[in-house]
């Protein structure tokens, strides 16, 4: 409970006089010490963005030299890399450089929690979409138009892909151990509820997952600085995860990277953990080129390489009496993590809704 609500709540009320209403003192202070406390104010920045002078990482001034980064990616869901055609990319108009997995000088991954998402697919590419190449040239134009070539540089031996969440639960696919969260009074409890209930229901429900569509799209803007160091704008949810990331990439202390976030158009989540995928290329290059190294991906772009908020599969049993109360339910939720790791087990323990409306449910005695 907020300071104002709970001195509202616990202190008695003041009357003012002969037929005038009471108030409780905290209102009083509030009239006698005018300050921000318990007072609504405007955002800080809220003159700025509905005047058009809040400035966002596309708006920045580009220092002299800056390159312009974009990602070529893979046009099959799975399979082996066997080749990439580096030489008819680096010939193209305004190319300066390409990077390939093996470039990067530390850890090729960019997950959270596990190592097992990499910032360029190296040996197998696990969706369409996945980043296989990073192309540096002189515009972003040219530097997309390079890009775009991956069907046709990318050598891919296609392997059997699994589309389904069923399909790949059924086969034991998981990215962690399954999770078991139970709600009950005693051991028991819940199977008995349901198993001795008048009335039940089964069934099984779909969820569509959810496109983030933040405003602002992915960007990041790499610059080298003195003794090694990088400094990175980017439009990121967790800076501090993205330093940490980062300097894994490059093989630096985290001292020597430095991540600056004024403000971001829209996350939503989709900027809390997936940021470091750009982030990362983006210092790669300029760390390697020691050249400042701007990386803005298109919309269409955005969609295929990151992920969204989780499709579910559920099937539920419920057990209910004569008047509709639910006297107990169990739900088995697979939810479709897509291929890595990322921020997934947090998402299906602590933070989904579908999660938090089962812990929120009757009591069972």
């Amino acid at each position: 409970m907020d300071p104002i609500n709970a001195a509202r709540d616990a202190a008695p009320m003041v009357t003012l006089g002969q037929g005038e209403p009471a108030v409780p003192p905290v209102m009083l202070a509030k009239a006698q010490y005018p300050g921000p406390v318990g007072r609504s104010l405007p955002h800080e920045s809220a003159h700025l963005h509905v005047t058009g002078g809040a400035t966002y990482l596309d708006d920045l001034p580009e220092l002299a030299g800056t390159l312009h980064a974009a990602v070529g990616l893979s046009p099959v869901a799975h399979g082996r890399l066997l080749s990439i055609d580096l030489l008819t990319l680096q010939r193209m108009p305004g190319v300066v450089a390409v990077f390939v997995a093996a470039d990067i000088p530390g850890i090729n991954n960019v997950g959270p929690l596990a190592r097992d998402d990499p910032a360029l697919a190296a040996e197998f590419v696990h969706y369409v979409g996945q980043p296989v190449f990073l192309v540096i040239a002189r515009s972003r134009d040219q530097a997309r138009r390079a890009a775009a070539c991956a069907p046709d540089v990318l050598q891919i031996e296609s392997l059997p892909a699994v589309f389904c969440p069923r399909e790949a639960h059924a086969q034991g696919r998981t990215i962690c151990p399954p999770m078991h969260l139970h709600r009950e009074s005693r051991s028991g409890a819940l199977r008995a509820a349901i198993d001795c209930a008048p009335h039940t229901l089964t069934g099984q429900f779909s969820l569509g997952g959810q496109e983030h569509f933040y405003l602002e799209g992915h960007i990041a803007y790499a610059t080298p600085v003195e003794d090694a160091g990088i400094r990175v704008h980017c439009s990121t949810q967790h800076p501090s995860e993205m330093q940490a990331i980062i300097a894994h990439a490059l093989g630096l202390s985290a001292n020597q990277v430095l991540v600056e976030v004024r403000r971001m158009g829209g996350g939503f989540g989709g900027k809390e953990s997936q940021s470091a995928l750009f982030s990362v290329l983006a210092s790669v290059a300029a760390a390697k080129l020691r050249r400042p190294v701007k990386l803005r991906v298109d919309r269409d772009d955005d969609f295929l390489i990151t992920g969204r908020r989780h499709p579910f599969e559920m099937d539920y049993e419920v057990g209910y009496d004569n008047a509709g109360r639910v006297l107990g339910v169990e739900v088995t939720l697979i939810g479709n993590a897509g291929f890595s790791t990322d921020l997934s087990p947090p998402v299906m323990a602590q933070r989904d809704p579908l999660v938090e409306y089962q812990r929120e449910g009757y009591e069972l005695f």
